[in-house]
């Protein structure tokens, strides 16, 4: 594929449960015919909605540029599809190298030997062309090639995010399992929560979502701090970028977002972490535990992420937490929409509320769920359960 078209191919990968709302940030980009399919969006546009996407998309975990479809039925023809590329057309022989693969219902046996047979390929083409090849790094290459192989049919990609979208370049603390930032943000859409609401995670940890939120509102670009892949492409124009990069966005100035936990560890790193991605002076947090702290306002938003109890002795912990925070809701958040995310389903029949919405998404490998419970004074009768716009049945 010539990386002079104007309209190139794409796919943006993104955590499972999310891929309507990427459609929708996507077409706002630029992105043209987005199409989601489970565990991301295919679109296609040109290097300016390619460029926005990486510096914009809060949802996406990679912007990846299609450059070759295939069949196959062995290894041969994997190899035979990656050497047709013209790789020298499209980056340099300096550069280094990594090949990643993945697979669906692959009739292939060995994943690291169509991985080696890929990489083989590459570099056998630059030989052919220059004499030289490519150096492999696999810590922190320049330019990572991504093969998917389904049953019959293969598609290359040549990655223009570099690192993961989630890394948005601020995170300098980290506590224990941190909750990925294009899922925080997934969350926050979610939830539904608009800058003019105040918003409360009373178990913040590190203060993802909390930084998630704010720099939504502030019209913070989450790429802003970073470098990405297409850099180091041929087809890289630094006019256009620079472009993309002066774009004027909207912000909010008043927000009230505010956080808690009882672990001052993580406090101390989600105020490191606030003030590394510049939205500190935006949050107030405090140490208080989620079953005594009081609302912070009459109304609002409420997003959680408690733990899974995946640790001997946390399942029994939980069990006998859930109806206490059931009554901790009731008891002081009437007027609040409550979220949480948690892949324990015994919240749901614990707590003792009954969930307005249910939302599929997962963490990772980890199927969980949202929960909305809207909060009214002396509970929720339970009701029918609906889904949230574009999420799949549970």
């Amino acid at each position: 594929m010539s990386s002079n078209r104007s309209e190139q191919a794409f796919f943006a990968p993104c955590p499972r449960g999310l891929e309507a709302l990427l459609v929708t940030e996507l077409s706002k980009l630029g992105a043209r015919e987005a199409a989601a399919v489970p565990g991301g969006v295919a679109f296609s546009g040109s290097w300016h909605a390619c460029y926005r996407a990486n510096l914009w998309s809060r949802l996406a975990s990679r912007v990846l540029w299609r450059v070759a479809e295939f069949s196959y039925e062995r290894e041969d023809d994997v190899y035979a599809a990656a050497h047709g590329v013209d790789w020298p057309a499209l980056f340099a022989v300096e550069r280094t190298l990594r090949v990643n693969v993945t697979a669906q219902k692959s009739p292939l046996k060995s994943l690291e030997f169509i991985t080696l047979r890929i990489k083989d390929a590459v570099c056998d083409r630059f030989r052919d062309a220059l004499g030289r090849r490519p150096s492999i790094e696999r810590a922190r290459p320049d330019v990572r090639v991504h093969a998917f192989l389904e049953q019959r049919r293969g598609a290359l990609y040549l990655d223009t995010s570099g690192e993961a979208l989630f890394k948005r370049g601020w995170r300098g603390e980290t506590v224990e399992a941190p909750l990925r930032e294009n899922l925080a943000a997934g969350l926050v859409m979610l939830s539904g929560w608009t800058p003019g609401e105040p918003l409360l995670d009373p178990m913040c940890g590190g203060g993802t979502l909390l930084i998630e939120a704010a720099a939504m509102a502030r019209g913070r670009a989450p790429g802003a701090k970073r470098g990405f892949g297409f850099e180091k492409l041929r087809s890289f124009d630094p006019a256009l970028w620079n472009r993309i990069r002066a774009e004027p966005s909207q912000t909010v100035q008043d927000l009230a977002l505010y956080g808690s936990d009882t672990d001052p560890a993580a406090l101390a790193a989600a105020r490191r972490n606030l003030a590394a991605a510049g939205v500190e002076r935006w949050v107030t947090l405090e140490r208080c535990d989620v079953l005594e702290r009081a609302a912070p306002a009459s109304s609002g938003v409420m997003i959680a992420n408690p733990p899974y109890g995946e640790r001997i002795g946390e399942s029994e912990q939980l069990a006998a937490f859930y109806p206490r925070l059931g009554d901790a809701l009731k008891r002081r958040f009437a007027g609040w929409r409550c979220h949480f995310f948690t892949a324990d389903r015994r919240l749901e029949k614990l707590i003792r509320l009954a969930p307005s919405r249910r939302t599929p998404l997962f963490n990772g490998p980890i199927e969980c769920r949202l929960y909305e419970f809207e909060i009214v004074a002396g509970g929720r009768r339970r009701g029918a359960l609906s889904p949230s716009p574009g999420a799949a049945a549970p």
